[in-house]
């Protein structure tokens, strides 16, 4: 009944998460910011608002986005196999590229090369962490690898590559170039409009639920640790994005291919020979 609630209620858990974070980044920034509840207020704007469809391609593209990216939420929250849970993300963004190609706007079509330049970089990652979770635990599914004590010490090096990941998908500094707003005015979204819009930014919750319990997993069984891992990473990931300027979409697919390989790589190795 726990996880039928989570399931429904994941994008509001995602929106709270998200609203929690603007706070956040308005005191590290010395100013009053928004309410908590601000994204919801944007949800209801968003809705009162004319929607514009470009071609019903572009718009079914954009809702499956968003429908994938919860049934990835939901089979976390079930424990299912992290491997279809990972390639089920990429199916996800992958409706978010196409989306973006489907229309004549040049800034979408830049924003979905740089989706698909970043998903280039942080697949690897993700399917080396699934490969080093089944090391450890001997399985590739989420309910075993929770009920095994905390993997963080002997994936530590994956977990530092995951770190990477974390703001390419939450957008944040220095690796947000996939959106960008100051270049390609929020990249391969700007197509969309109204209720179809609002979609997409209920999707945005969903990456911050989905990126969190996948950072959850190296805890296990401790939930205290996991709850740690979540409020340090939470500040780690919005402490940086204030104080860093985003990098190039070549310096982003070089650091993480380059260095999160890196450390996955090694972190396997010490695995098999231990």
């Amino acid at each position: 009944m726990i996880e039928i609630l989570l399931i429904v209620f994941a994008p509001f858990i995602g929106g709270i998460i998200y609203g929690f974070e603007r706070v956040v980044r308005a005191r590290m920034q010395n100013r009053q910011g928004p309410p908590l509840l601000q994204p919801f207020y944007d949800m209801f704007k968003l809705i009162d608002k004319q929607a514009f469809i470009v071609n019903p391609y572009h718009t079914i593209l954009g809702i499956m986005h968003f429908i994938t990216l919860w049934v990835v939420v939901a089979f976390i929250i079930m424990g299912q196999n992290l491997l279809y849970v990972i390639f089920l993300h990429l199916l996800s963004s992958i409706f978010l590229i196409l989306a973006g190609f489907s229309v004549k706007s040049i800034y979408s079509h830049i924003g979905s090369n740089r989706e698909l330049l970043a998903a280039l970089a942080y697949e690897p990652i993700l399917i080396m962490m699934a490969v080093g979770f089944f090391m450890v635990n001997g399985s590739f599914d989420i309910a075993v690898i929770r009920e095994h004590g905390a993997s963080i010490a002997s994936l530590f090096l994956l977990f530092l590559a995951y770190l990477m990941v974390i703001p390419i998908k939450l957008k944040k500094s220095p690796f947000d170039a996939t959106e960008a707003h100051q270049e390609i005015v929020g990249g391969v979204e700007i197509e969309f409009s109204g209720i179809f819009f609002e979609f997409l930014y209920m999707a945005k919750w969903l990456e911050y639920i989905f990126a969190y319990l996948l950072l959850m997993l190296f805890a296990g069984d401790n939930i205290l640790l996991g709850i740690g891992l979540f409020i340090g990473v939470f500040l780690l990931v919005n402490l940086v994005d204030n104080a860093t300027a985003r990098i190039k979409m070549k310096h982003l697919i070089k650091i993480v291919l380059s260095l999160g390989l890196t450390l996955g790589i090694c972190n396997l190795i010490g695995l098999a020979y231990v």
